[in-house]
């Protein structure tokens, strides 16, 4: 079954355009490398919770816009390779947490394995 790699993005508003760059240039890179899909998903319909929900997942602040990511690969084992090509390609310098358009201290992020592929 396909490996997922999911992430929660608190992105500034202001800072939108920047990351959509950013996305759009980290997504062919991804490709290129093998991944089967990117997608990123601005928050359209995400209210805060009463116990949890995806605001409160990182910390959103009022001048904030959720941002809702996936990778998906083939499966753990390509996941892996890819992530190191991409992670050494000098085309993406911009990935480090420091030049990163949003705080990246506050991002949820983790691998996953599918459970239901439909």
């Amino acid at each position: 079954m396909r490996y997922v790699d999911g992430f929660v993005v608190p992105v500034p508003k202001k800072n939108l355009k920047d990351y959509r760059r950013l996305a759009q240039k980290a997504g062919k890179v991804w490709k290129e490398y093998g991944a089967l899909e990117y997608i990123e998903c601005v928050a359209d319909d995400v209210k805060p919770g009463k116990v949890t929900s995806f605001p409160q997942g990182v910390k959103l602040k009022s001048d904030e816009v959720v941002v809702f990511s996936w990778i998906i690969y083939k499966s753990r084992a390509q996941r892996d390779r890819i992530n190191k090509k991409v992670m050494a390609d000098p085309r993406l310098k911009a990935m480090d947490p420091k030049g990163m358009p949003f705080d990246a201290k506050r991002m949820v992020y983790g691998g996953f394995k599918t459970m239901v592929e439909l």
